[in-house]
């Protein structure tokens, strides 16, 4: 009966260890998704509040010298 609760207890233990290293795992993932919420909302401010000038150029859009 010991060897019994002894497993018993040993598995409760790694579970909560498990537990907590997953729990830090989605805390850090839902810090990093807000930094990343943070900086898609900042660059879109920045494409919206931009003059032509200050955007970025697209190669496509221009004619190379020799035609």
């Amino acid at each position: 009966m010991d060897e019994r609760l002894t497993k018993i207890e040993t598995k409760i233990a790694l579970s909560e260890d498990l537990l907590e290293e997953l729990n830090l795992a989605v805390y850090r993932q839902q810090q990093q998704l807000d930094r990343l919420q943070q900086q898609v909302l900042e660059l879109a401010r920045q494409l919206a509040g931009g003059s032509p000038a200050d955007r970025p150029r697209d190669l496509r859009d221009e004619i190379p010298p020799h035609y």
